[in-house]
């Protein structure tokens, strides 16, 4: 990895920026390893309803819905920078008060789930306005050669930080069910410290001239986005189809983690496990990735995300027909879920680079915060029911009802993409 500051395909300022992203990226990497498993805490060590689980997931999707308007604060605001950081002091610090939640089950009540919810739901609020500053941080400091690289290095050792601490605090928890209450405080200052080090990547002021109200800023970004939506049909296709694929993603996402608790019965070691098996391929994959994202039309990339997203609710939905499985320690292994995870480790290799990075290869660098501000904001649209229909249809045709209309979704947003590929080329 350090070769890459030593190629000379690399600028100075690639190499500078490279080098915050990837102190950025380690601290996000011990954030999401250990918040991959909030919706069990929530459900395994709080005893949360189906409902407030169904909520958690809406969190971390419907507040995207804002992205618009948030983008739109975020193009207005001169000291970009020192916005970023109150923000992250206003939606960070609570994790702290996590700390004097009580230590057993007898104790826990509907006041300290409503907490646990309202905390994560202030954490998750920041989410449309950081996603945008990074990607337009990145895109105006990378090359178009050397974006999908460089991010996908990133990510690798983001995901390798994400599978040590996810193994651990899966042990951590099997061990003491209550040592969230140790661990999420930490993480709330991790998170601060991390927006600070994104901050410091160099911001690139584009002329924008506020003569109107903002109202009437949020108007004309409405009528930017319906624009840029008809005028821009390769960039459409990539946006419907992932409507499809996040309606499928959405849908299960709650249900597949009550399948593991309820149906296949998972401590917390073995859901780690899990996590962690698919983390391990999407690090090898990633840097790799990275370079094909940049070589190939990002819809024809989207194609083979989406097969592999399917082939992984497949094979989950299987594992419910074909139970076998064997113990190694405490771990509960299951032949087809392990087949599923290893399907669902391209996914998520192929996945993070393209839901972050995907929608700037459809625009110039000035337009990227816009472009990704919409992306939010449909991803925030399909997260404010697609959870909520998940239980629904859960309640309504069990367990492989659920995981079958996903797959239905998500051969309709390959269908689309390979219909664009033919007949809308990227400009």
């Amino acid at each position: 990895m350090l070769k890459i500051f030593n190629q000379n395909n690399f600028s100075n300022q690639e190499r500078k920026t490279f080098g915050l992203h990837l102190i950025f990226s380690i601290i996000d990497g011990i954030i999401l390893g250990a918040l991959a498993l909030n919706e069990f805490v929530l459900i395994k060590s709080l005893n949360g309803s189906n409902l407030q689980l169904v909520l958690l997931v809406e969190f971390g999707v419907a507040l995207l819905t804002f992205s618009i308007f948030m983008n739109e604060l975020l193009q207005r605001t001169k000291n970009k920078k020192k916005m970023l950081r109150i923000i992250s002091l206003i939606t960070r610090l609570p994790l702290l008060f996590i700390y004097f939640f009580p230590s057993d089950f007898e104790s826990i009540t509907f006041f300290h789930q409503s907490a646990f919810l309202i905390i994560f739901l202030i954490y998750f609020s920041a989410s449309p306005l950081i996603f945008p500053s990074i990607n337009q941080l990145l895109k105006d400091t990378y090359s178009q050669k050397n974006f999908g690289q460089l991010y996908g290095i990133s990510g690798s050792v983001n995901k390798i930080i994400m599978l040590i601490v996810t193994f651990a605090f899966g042990f951590w928890l099997d061990y003491d069910n209550f040592s969230f209450r140790y661990l999420y405080p930490i993480l709330g200052i991790l998170s601060i410290f991390s927006i600070f080090i994104l901050t410091k990547i160099k911001f690139v002021n584009y002329e924008n001239q506020y003569n109107h109200t903002f109202l009437n800023s949020l108007k004309k970004s409405r009528k930017r986005m319906k624009k840029i939506m008809f005028e821009n049909k390769p960039y459409r296709d990539f946006e419907m189809s992932f409507m499809f694929y996040g309606f499928a993603w959405l849908l299960s996402s709650a249900v597949i983690t009550l399948y593991f608790e309820n149906r296949l019965e998972l401590n917390y070691s073995s859901i780690a496990f899990y996590k962690n098996s698919y983390n391990l391929i999407a690090i090898i994959l990633m840097p790799v990735l990275g370079q094909v994202l940049g070589k190939i039309d990002p819809r024809k990339f989207g194609i083979y995300t989406f097969v592999s997203m399917l082939l992984f609710l497949f094979f989950m939905a299987l594992t419910e027909f074909i139970p076998q499985h064997f113990f190694l320690f405490n771990i509960k292994i299951y032949y087809t879920l392990v087949i599923s995870h290893i399907f669902y480790g391209f996914f998520a290799a192929c996945m993070a680079l393209l839901w972050y990075i995907g929608s700037s290869y459809f625009c110039k660098n000035e337009d990227v915060a816009n472009y990704q501000a919409i992306h939010l904001t449909l991803t925030g649209v399909r997260g404010a029911f697609a959870p909520f229909l998940g239980i629904f249809f859960f309640n309504l045709i069990g367990y492989t009802g659920v995981f079958a209309l996903g797959i239905v979704s998500l051969i309709i947003s390959i269908w689309i993409l390979v219909k664009s590929l033919k007949t809308n080329k990227i400009i």
